[in-house]
């Protein structure tokens, strides 16, 4: 049986050197934008993207390109994630954020230079040949990432902080799906576009994409109450401090620990079309909630 933290790390280790030599150096901002996306992270993202694409015989130095991409459009949102205006955050796997090592306006430029460069990776013909598929790629990683995704996700959980009450769980689930679970989607959806596949193919990538970004969340959720700081890298607890509402407070943790096994029982299901060829994905899936950190 397969190690799936050593095979993961493996992934990790190839989209690391790829991403190393994606990314500029030479001066402040480029140095920022490494020192934000280098030197650690699951890449779990990035693995999705691999694995997917593998399901279509695509290569894996072609996938390896549109996985740095989703892991600059993520590292981004973390650094400015991490600014005193939004979680304002000192530590980001086990290191300073990038707005704590240099500045506040030097962490905002990396960021911003971070999303430029994902979809300058995916629009090189060298992430796949076919125009068509790049644009597609383009297309959807900006869905995924902009107000109708990510940033859109964002703006509801700042919008939370002042609301004058706690979200309930049909507004906690449309937050995450977008907040965490857009860039999961994209992440799986994107091996298919590559491939050219049929719609069929990508529906049932979206499944899974979408029950496991719910309970990737809801693992989270359950470490902000009792991971171990150390291994995370990052102060906890923030969400009960700030009063918001979660996965965890909603449901408690036996509730929602139940609740991502649902969720990872529906996304296995859903890989049921590719038969053997998706048990790494379905490992992911396993993984995501028996993570650590």
């Amino acid at each position: 049986m397969r190690d799936f933290p050593e095979y993961l790390g493996t992934i990790a280790t190839d989209l690391e050197a790829r991403l190393d030599a994606l990314l500029p150096t030479g001066d402040a901002i480029a140095e920022a934008m490494r020192w934000g996306t280098l030197g650690g992270g699951k890449r779990l993202r990035g693995f999705l993207v691999v694995e997917s694409a593998a399901l279509f015989d695509v290569s894996r130095d072609r996938a390896l390109n549109t996985a740095a991409a989703i892991e600059c459009l993520h590292a981004y949102s973390l650094i400015h994630d991490d600014l005193p205006c939004m979680d304002d955050d000192d530590l980001r796997r086990g290191r300073p954020t990038v707005h704590r090592k240099w500045d506040e306006a030097t962490a905002v430029l990396a960021g911003d230079a971070l999303q430029t460069q994902a979809f300058a990776i995916l629009s090189d013909p060298a992430t796949h040949p076919d125009p068509s598929v790049r644009i597609a790629l383009v297309s959807a990683l900006a869905a995924a990432s902009g107000q109708g995704g990510m940033v859109g996700g964002q703006a509801m959980d700042i919008a939370a902080e002042t609301a004058g009450r706690m979200l309930d769980l049909v507004e906690i689930r449309t937050l995450q799906a977008l907040k965490t679970g857009a860039l999961i989607r994209f992440a799986a959806q994107s091996g298919a576009l590559l491939g050219q596949s049929d719609s069929t193919a990508r529906d049932a990538l979206t499944r899974y994409a979408d029950a496991l970004g719910a309970a990737f969340q809801i693992r989270d959720d359950l470490l902000d109450v009792d991971g171990d700081e150390a291994a995370a890298g990052k102060a906890l607890n923030k969400d009960a401090q700030a009063g918001k509402a979660t996965y965890v407070s909603l449901l408690g943790v036996d509730g929602a620990r139940q609740k991502a096994d649902e969720l990872i029982a529906q996304a296995i299901f859903a890989l049921r079309p590719f038969g053997t060829r998706a048990d790494a994905l379905a490992d992911a899936a396993r993984y995501t909630i028996s993570r650590t950190t």
